[in-house]
């Protein structure tokens, strides 16, 4: 059973910064992609960023381009979100996710993700 727990998640003022932590229970090499997502009450789960294990090539929404930035730590089976100037419109419950196998377009939507974490929130203040 994979387990993906997240944490780093807090109150910031606009401007701020956090950084995200997801653990998986297994080598973060078992699988293909990992990435994160976030919601907003009342409105859909949006992808933030993905990176793609193997390659380490990263993909991000144009919402966060240049602010956030997603890497990986193999030795502890964690992937990161480092997330900067953060905006009120950032505010969400962030959830990370972890990919078995490429998809065809490449671990862009949900269904493209096997195992999900609980989610950790983040809160940003104007």
């Amino acid at each position: 059973q994979v387990q993906l727990v997240e944490s780093g998640g807090g109150s910031v003022q606009a401007g701020g910064s956090l950084r995200l932590s997801c653990a998986a229970s297994q080598s973060i090499y078992n699988f293909y992609c990992i990435g994160w997502f976030r919601q907003a009450p009342g409105k859909e789960r949006d992808r933030v960023a993905t990176i793609y294990i193997g390659s380490r090539n990263t993909a991000y929404a144009d919402s966060v381009k240049g602010r956030f930035s997603i890497s990986r730590d193999g030795a502890k089976n964690t992937v990161y979100l480092q997330m900067d100037s953060l905006k009120p419109e950032d505010a969400a419950m962030y959830f990370c996710a972890a990919g078995r196998a490429a998809v065809p377009g490449g671990c862009t939507n949900m269904q493209d993700y096997n195992y999900w974490g609980q989610g950790t929130q983040v809160t940003v203040s104007s």
